[in-house]
């Protein structure tokens, strides 16, 4: 970077030095900035971006037509729980028998190995007969691979259970594997009962996509398959697995691994690529056989195939965004997998010295090509040129089953570009501006500018501050969008969202994203704010004010009443230039984001519509403007330690309400004191006019019904 930032300061001219001279210095400029933009793709810095450049390459080369013919897939689809509700009476969950006639269907059929991507860790809700009626099924088929999830810090389980299969040994030859010490296993019937266990734990990229898998873990001295693995182990017989750096091999079958262990899932196509039928289609078929009728499905359709049963319904929440699609089936991950390792071709990465070599080529292509033109039409040819090699090559590469970088080289040579450029034009007085010109088709203008007072800082970088950090979405925005056509959705979401962005702007907050109808934001950054929590909750307020003053206007377009659910937090996050898609954006990391989203989705559970944490509160202070009604102590999902939550309003709406928030106070007292039963009383007094009161009358009526041994008076959320 130092030969860069004293490439762009020379005050001579390009033409007055020979070819040779001006090549052999855009060469070393540019390979200056690769050098850069190597470490930041050896640091990550570059994955979201990248992640997202490969996805396109999936996209484009995904084949459907060759998806092996081997896999099957059953669906619990949407189709089959209405089906079982309205003609068997059965509503979710379902009996474990029904898994048991599908095992039976599947063991009739003579499969290879069945694979079910469900987590029986609870015994069922219909009886001790319910789950030895299944575990029978499972047991006598001799063909069923049951789940485990394996963890770093979640599952109860440390040991593998009594009277299990164990997973077949492996060599692991230096290869690095994840250790997860603690896990949850199926109930001991099934545990017993099924030819395998495998690992359904499937890591996604840090963007929730899930491009990649581990295809086994340590746990207890064992090396535990993944399911779609174990499912293979299972169906070919294989007795020995046999890991080296670069490659896992399972009898005659093999497949790439990354430095990391993982396998990096060629995805064939979308959902449902692999031959798919639906759950309740499979069990009227077992059903119509043994009653001497004619099934739906032939059993023939899985015969000698491996098998995956999963939820695709959305109720359920196993779909999982991927490459080829943001709604894709968890249990269809676990196919890709088996799929690669069947074909042998799973996608493979290059080696990072390799990697390096690609990304200083290219900015030293370029440097030097860009230093040789002389006019505009040359400038011109050279940057189209050498932005789109980069990107063909690796598109060739994607063809042929490399992951070949192209986030870090396209970089490499756009700033070694603007670099040469901004050579060229050092002598001529034009530096400054030229940089402007340059950047702005690229960088936003703070970048700009920020490159033009010191063109060293073309790295990423964040410093830590404490933000209150706002975010907000949508009540049922996924059904407001699938009744609304393209044109009609744009139209509402940009209405709303100026909306919205104008009352962040006017308490001095700052749009970190807009994700569909979610809005992120704010405070107290890049410019210190001392009342950032106060101004955050302010902006709240305002938010739910305007929302209801334009919602008739809103209703119009969305076809019914739109509200908003916000959460709020206050903490300490590292906040800075962060690469995303076409620039470094001005972004935030950090656990104190994660709470705020993890507060406007707990909203649901109170009924209300703004929630911030105790954080918040007390960073905001004592103001005459805004009061609190604290709601809960709650844990969310990852976390053990509970967290005070309390809802903002404006004073006079606060006083307005005095006696029913006085009385909802006195009934949480009484419930974190345990005294379940005056708590309920005094819910039950004001629960037609608060909904979080309606929302503790159910809570606590169940505690009525079901004391628990210890109480402490914390709500857990189990759900995101």
């Amino acid at each position: 970077m130092r030969a860069a930032s004293a490439a762009l300061g020379r005050k001579r001219k390009a033409g007055h030095k020979g070819p040779g001279r001006r090549a052999l210095e855009g060469a070393l400029l540019g390979l200056a900035i690769s050098l850069v933009f190597a470490g930041l793709a050896d640091k990550g810095a570059l994955a979201s971006l990248e992640n997202r450049l490969w996805d396109l390459r999936v996209r484009s080369f995904a084949r459907p037509s060759e998806a092996t013919d081997r896999i099957r897939l059953i669906l619990l689809d949407q189709g089959s729980l209405d089906w079982a509700d309205k003609e068997m009476g059965v509503q979710w969950p379902w009996p474990r028998e029904f898994y048991g006639v599908i095992v039976s269907f599947l063991a009739r059929s003579g499969v290879r190995a069945a694979a079910f991507d469900v987590l029986y860790t609870e015994s069922s809700f219909y009886g001790v007969e319910d789950d030895e009626s299944f575990a029978a099924a499972v047991r006598e088929s001799g063909r069923t691979v049951a789940a485990v999830q394996l963890s770093r810090e979640q599952g109860k389980d440390l040991s593998w259970p009594s009277g299990a299969a164990e997973p077949p040994p492996a060599a692991l030859n230096g290869v690095s594997l994840s250790d997860l010490p603690r896990g949850v296993f199926p109930i001991p019937e099934l545990s017993s009962a099924a030819a395998a266990l495998g690992n359904v734990l499937a890591v996604p990229d840090p963007d929730g996509v899930n491009r990649r898998l581990s295809p086994a873990a340590r746990f207890d001295g064992r090396i535990v398959p993944t399911l779609a693995l174990a499912a293979f182990c299972l169906g070919e017989g294989i007795g020995n697995l046999e890991f080296r750096p670069g490659v896992l091999r399972a009898g005659e079958r093999s497949v790439p691994l990354t430095g990391g262990g993982h396998v990096v899932l060629r995805y064939r196509g979308p959902s449902q690529t692999h031959g798919a039928v639906n759950a309740g289609a499979v069990l009227r078929s077992e059903t119509a056989l043994r009653e001497g009728g004619s099934p739906e499905i032939d059993p023939a359709f899985f015969a000698d195939k491996y098998v995956f049963f999963g939820f695709s319904a959305p109720g359920l929440k196993d779909l999982r965004p991927s490459p080829v699609g943001e709604a894709y089936p968890g249990v269809e991950v676990h196919a890709t997998l088996l799929d690669n390792l069947l074909a042998g071709d799973a996608v493979r990465t290059l080696p990072g010295w390799a990697a390096a070599a690609l990304i200083l080529a290219c900015g030293a292509a370029a440097g030097a090509a860009i230093r040789l033109c002389r006019d505009a039409v040359q400038s011109a040819a050279v940057l189209a040129s050498a932005l789109i090699l980069p990107f063909g090559a690796a598109w060739v590469a994607a063809g042929a089953g490399i992951w070949a970088p192209v986030a870090a080289p396209e970089g490499a040579v756009l700033v070694a570009l603007i670099g040469g450029f901004v050579v060229n034009y050092a002598g001529e007085g034009r530096q400054k501006r030229f940089i402007k010109e340059a950047f702005s088709q690229y960088l936003s203008p703070v970048v700009i500018e920020r490159l033009v007072q010191n063109p060293d800082q073309l790295t990423l970088g964040g410093e830590k501050r404490r933000l209150s950090i706002l975010f907000s979405d949508i009540r049922g925005f996924t059904s407001i969008s699938e009744g609304l056509d393209p044109v009609s959705l744009t139209a509402l979401l940009n209405d709303y969202l100026s909306e919205v962005t104008e009352i962040i702007y006017r308490f001095g907050g700052t749009i970190d994203k807009y994700e569909g109808d979610a809005v992120i934001a704010f405070w107290n950054a890049p410019l210190d704010l001392p009342t950032h929590a106060l101004n955050s909750v302010k902006a709240a307020l305002e938010y739910q004010r305007r929302l209801a003053e334009i919602r008739p206007r809103l209703a119009e377009t969305a076809g019914r009443d739109v509200y908003a659910r916000i959460g709020i937090n206050t903490g300490d996050v590292v906040i800075g230039n962060m690469g995303s898609r076409q620039r470094f954006n001005y972004t935030f990391l950090g656990d104190a984001g994660n709470l705020a989203s993890r507060l406007e989705g707990i909203n649901k559970q109170f009924g209300t519509f703004v929630m911030v944490s105790e954080f918040t509160k007390e960073a905001a202070g004592e103001t005459p403007e805004v009061a609190y009604r604290e709601l809960s102590r709650v844990t969310v999902v990852g976390k053990n330690e509970p967290v005070r939550v309390f809802e903002p309003m404006y004073r006079p709406e606060y006083e307005g309400r005095a006696a029913v928030l006085e009385r909802f106070d006195l009934g949480l007292r009484r419930y974190y004191s345990g005294d379940f039963k005056a708590a309920l009383a005094d819910f039950e007094a004001i629960r037609d006019s608060d909904p979080p009161a309606a929302a503790y009358c159910e809570r606590v009526g169940g505690l009525l019904r079901d004391p628990p041994q210890t109480w402490n008076g914390v709500w857990a959320v189990t759900e995101k």
